[in-house]
């Protein structure tokens, strides 16, 4: 157990006030109990990308290993790439068992606004020693000058 003390603004007399130690430890523990509580129920890891372009294409590129090609999908809505999926641990492990938790275990998703316009029609996705690689192309548009008229 961690021993630390906060303040408190009393908002009647306008002082601050050292709260005891052993008030800050409960109120600690409560809040961690409270946060990882909302962690493991409702918690969605969300996933690091890279996004970069070529001079056709917009590439989206993430680390996804571990994931099973039928716990994947992707999503294109408009201007909006969402990658989600779930990543299961093999072995349970009770957390009293851990020394380092770093990596995430679970569901995670990632919705990215593109940049540009892309065609929907030409988007490819490949997955390549646990590497996610989406491929966008972009859409191609014609420059138009437009001949403003004077009335």
């Amino acid at each position: 157990m961690s021993v630390f003390s906060f303040f408190v603004k009393s908002t009647t007399k306008g002082t601050i006030q050292e709260v005891p130690t052993e008030a800050a430890n409960l109120v600690a523990e409560q809040s961690t109990e409270n946060s990882m509580e909302w962690y493991a129920d409702e918690y969605e890891g969300q996933l690091s990308v890279d996004v970069y372009q070529t001079k056709d294409s917009l590439i989206v590129r993430s680390t996804i290993a571990g994931v099973k090609m039928e716990d994947l999908e992707i999503t294109l809505n408009n201007d909006v790439i969402t990658i989600r999926g779930k990543r299961y641990q093999a072995d349970k492990v009770e957390p009293d068992d851990y020394f380092y938790q770093e990596c995430y275990w679970g569901g995670f998703s990632r919705s990215i606004v593109l940049p540009v316009e892309v065609n929907p029609e030409g988007v490819k996705a490949n997955l390549e020693n646990g590497v996610l690689t989406i491929i966008l192309p972009k859409s191609k548009t014609k420059e138009v000058s437009i001949k403003v008229e004077e009335k």
